[in-house]
């Protein structure tokens, strides 16, 4: 039990929104969502009610755990948004919904998602490269998603297009315990 002062482990997860995706995939965010608030962790997340992002959402609620969407407004007004949420962030765009997510962060996660999902890893890699937070950031490789990109990233350190000191910015797993470990270290 964490002390009722403190602040809960935020975490912010990047995630599909697409709903016909494999069942291992929805699965695994399911089994996120509830060991995050077993862990008594809070999820930050992109705010949407499909795909990943609403699995993940509705298995933290079902399960007590405190959630924070961070939507677009032209994304909430098309019915996209999670409207259980402990709390709802509504943003111009996906720019602010971004850094709104980044600030309230503890750590970074990433499950299997699409352009978006991949486009948040690399910046959040990124920002940390620049030295722009310090927060861990983890890949869940579930079913080997990320395989392909993590391949593209040996190909940059050979090619010397990223330094092999960098190789420690994120942690890569397929294992949910050990992911939830690495973020609260």
């Amino acid at each position: 039990m964490t002390d009722s002062s403190q602040k809960p482990f935020s975490v912010c997860v990047f995630c599909a929104s697409s709903d016909v995706i494999p069942t291992v995939y929805r699965d695994a965010a399911r089994m996120l969502g509830r060991n995050m608030a077993v862990r008594e962790m809070s999820l930050v997340y992109g705010g949407g009610n499909n795909g990943l992002m609403g699995v993940l959402a509705r298995e933290m609620h079902e399960c007590g755990g405190k959630i924070t969407g961070v939507i677009p407004l032209a994304l909430k007004d098309r019915g996209y948004a999670y409207e259980k949420a402990d709390a709802i962030i509504v943003t111009d765009g996906l720019r602010e919904r971004k850094a709104v997510m980044e600030e309230r962060a503890d750590g970074f996660l990433g499950l299997p998602g699409g352009f978006g999902t991949l486009e948040e890893m690399i910046e959040i890699i990124t920002l940390k490269q620049l030295n722009m937070h310090v927060k861990p950031i983890v890949f869940l490789n579930i079913n080997s998603f990320f395989d392909g990109l993590l391949n593209q990233f040996e190909i940059c350190y050979r090619e010397r297009f990223i330094s092999e000191e960098y190789r420690s910015l994120h942690l890569v797993t397929d294992s949910i315990d050990e992911a939830l470990d690495y973020l609260k270290k």
